[in-house]
């Protein structure tokens, strides 16, 4: 077993770890009676985020660079034999990815090229099933499995005139008519997008394969350039040792691609460089010389280009030979991406968590400290009424009295407080609302429709991007008012009351706002210097757009999401210790009232108040054991979970 499939599977179990952590936790909680819409919402977020958490790696290189061999050699090597084609010339003719859901049959499903031709990107296609075109696949062969997987290298002949409608000839490209045959006809790839539904062991644990085609296409696949490459976790750029660094493998290094976390070069085929003729020192030296250039050109250090050989590394695991496995340097690679991509997308989800995590063991432990202050308050009164009379009795219930009028006038308070609590939030998706961002597209495209130069195409988008970003923050200027207003009501409530709540949840766009930016900025990489736009290139535009519209669409709707979430729990530990204080002076009003009426229940009393101390003391203690599980669950290294049973 490889280092990276044994390092994902160790990802996958502390993932499942953390899932019956977080279970367990619930559980705890039920039972103590601290659950609430709040703390259910939390634990909703945070299964939920474990559930959906994807690993994606992208595969990206000029065709004939051995991708989708080095694919197979690190991935399907356990089949016997390459199950994602594999040979001289293009194989992968369109974006493929390969994953696994449970709820669908092993499957290629395949989005026709002719859904170019009309307005929506791949994202918004993948929520229209009866447009994909389904085909059967067969796990327990692997014969029929390669068989399925060749649709994806299936291509068609159309006229130059329907490719220009897709996007997929550019007059201007000096090399566009090469592509142009006898006949007059362009090939072009039969498919669209390609999802490989695959039961694969890795695959079932969340990870995510992107086989990409040619360079080419991320210039003309907006939802490579937009969506899949930017968003993957790692990113493996593959060149041949044979030809090194061309201009076009520059070009989209500089523009889509990048050195950073995650981002490898891969020198394939340094097993053209074996040579007979030669030494093994001679063949070493060769081959740090291809290392040395290439990162000189891609601005890297040496130690983040990869010499292997994917073909060579294929043959020795199906062969077993260890020797030959050594020699293609496969498990280096493997090492080195298992080492950046696991620990870093750890991280991640340990940040995202980790929040959550704190503010709902706080909630818990303030309830827990609001019950026992409670009692304490409650013996502190009862006690002192040992040996009083009837006078001081009643002189109690009239400051409690006072108290609980008191209480009562700013619970009045509060509820004008949830009122405009209620309009703000109302505020915020007026700005924030999909309807309101669906009328933003379609003014766009209809003006992107109606311009016929340049000028007016770039001025319809960046006018999409300006209200966009415009709504953003006037949706982040009334989450700060909501924050501001609940930031007082926590400090008058805690101050004049005694609550022992912490300060609300802040909340911010920032990161949608980051978002819009990003996607901004690949636009302009893509058009954004152009002074002229032939009639293929606003085709492109256009298209781009459509993803442009898709990926905005799926940012707003996580945005409304989040921020309903945040909500719902922002007033919630407030009202939490509203109610455990009314509880708690509903009780000593009573308690004392019965004393006044019988003075022999005070020690009765008294004693039940020192057992419900103890028992919440001891409920502290044991919720104490769930949080250690959890924390230690969330720190990567997991405890026997039967040790806190």
């Amino acid at each position: 077993m490889s280092n990276l499939v044994q390092q994902f599977k160790e990802y996958s179990e502390w993932r499942k770890g953390l899932v019956t952590a977080l279970e367990q936790y619930r559980q705890a909680l039920d039972a103590a009676g601290l659950s609430d819409a709040s703390s259910n919402q939390r634990f909703h977020n945070m299964l939920g985020r474990l559930a959906d958490d994807k690993l994606s790696i992208a595969f990206v290189s000029e065709f004939s660079r051995g991708k989708s061999e080095l694919i197979n050699a690190i991935f399907f090597a356990g089949y016997g034999k390459r199950i994602v084609p594999s040979s001289a010339g293009r194989t992968t003719m369109c974006p493929t990815e390969l994953m696994y859901d449970e709820t669908l049959p092993p499957s290629i499903r395949l989005l026709p090229i002719e859904t170019r031709a009309s307005a929506g990107s791949t994202s918004d296609f993948k929520l229209q099933g009866h447009v994909w075109t389904v085909y059967p696949l067969n796990v327990t062969s692997a014969d029929g499995m390669m068989e399925a997987f060749n649709q994806v290298s299936m291509t068609k002949r159309v006229s130059i005139d329907e490719a220009k409608s897709y996007g997929l000839y550019d007059e201007d490209d000096p090399d566009a008519g090469l592509s142009v045959g006898e006949d007059g006809l362009v090939e072009i790839s039969l498919w669209r997008h390609a999802i490989v539904n695959f039961p694969h062991p890795l695959l079932k644990e969340g990870l995510v394969i992107l086989d990409t085609p040619g360079l080419n296409a991320i210039g003309t696949e907006p939802e490579l350039t937009l969506n899949l490459i930017p968003n993957a976790h790692a990113v493996l750029f593959i060149l041949a040792a044979d030809t090194g660094v061309t201009k076009s493998d520059i070009d989209v290094w500089k523009e889509h691609i990048g050195a950073g976390a995650g981002r490898m070069v891969v020198l394939n085929k340094i097993d053209s460089m074996w040579d007979e003729l030669r030494t093994e020192t001679e063949i070493e030296r060769q081959i740090n010389s291809q290392v040395t250039s290439v990162a000189s050109m891609l601005g890297l250090q040496e130690k983040q280009v990869f010499p292997v050989s994917a073909q060579k590394g294929l043959v020795a695991k199906i062969g077993n030979d260890g020797e030959l496995l050594g020699k293609s340097r496969l498990p280096l690679l493997e090492n080195a991406l298992s080492s950046e991509l696991i620990p870093a997308k750890k991280d991640i989800i340990r940040a995202q968590l980790v929040a959550e995590i704190n503010a709902l063991i706080d909630s818990k432990h303030a309830l827990l400290a609001a019950r026992t202050r409670g009692a304490v308050e409650q013996l502190f009164e009862l006690k002192s009424l040992r040996g009083k009379n009837a006078n001081v009795i009643q002189h109690m219930m009239k400051r409690l009295d006072a108290e609980k009028k008191d209480f009562d006038g700013s619970l009045l308070k509060l509820q004008g407080t949830r009122g405009v609590f209620a309009r703000l939030s109302a505020d915020v998706f007026t700005s924030l609302g999909m309807e309101v961002l669906k009328e933003t597209i379609s003014h766009t495209r209809d003006a992107m429709s109606n311009s016929r130069f340049s000028t007016g195409l770039r001025g319809a988008v960046k006018q999409f991007f300006d209200e966009t970003r415009t709504n953003l923050e006037l949706s982040d200027q009334k989450i700060s008012e909501i924050s501001e207003m609940m930031g007082v009501m926590y400090r008058k409530f805690s101050n004049e009351h005694g609550l022992a709540v912490s300060m609300p949840m802040p909340f911010s766009m920032e990161k949608y706002r980051k978002e819009l930016d990003q996607i901004e900025v690949a636009y302009q990489k893509q058009f954004g210097t152009a002074t002229l736009l032939t009639t293929s290139r606003v085709v492109l535009m256009q298209k781009f757009f459509d993803s442009i519209a898709s990926r905005v669409k799926h940012s707003f709707l996580q945005s409304n999401r989040d921020v309903e979430a945040w909500l719902k729990v922002v007033i919630a530990p407030l009202e939490a210790q509203i109610r455990e204080h009314k509880e708690q002076l509903k009780h000593r009003q009573q308690s004392v009232q019965r004393i006044h009426v019988a003075i022999d229940s005070l020690e009765e009393k008294i004693d039940a108040l020192e057992h419900q101390k103890s028992d919440t003391e001891a409920l502290r203690g044991k919720l104490a054991v769930q949080e250690d599980v959890l924390k230690t669950a969330i720190s990567g290294n997991p405890v026997p979970l039967e040790a806190a049973a």
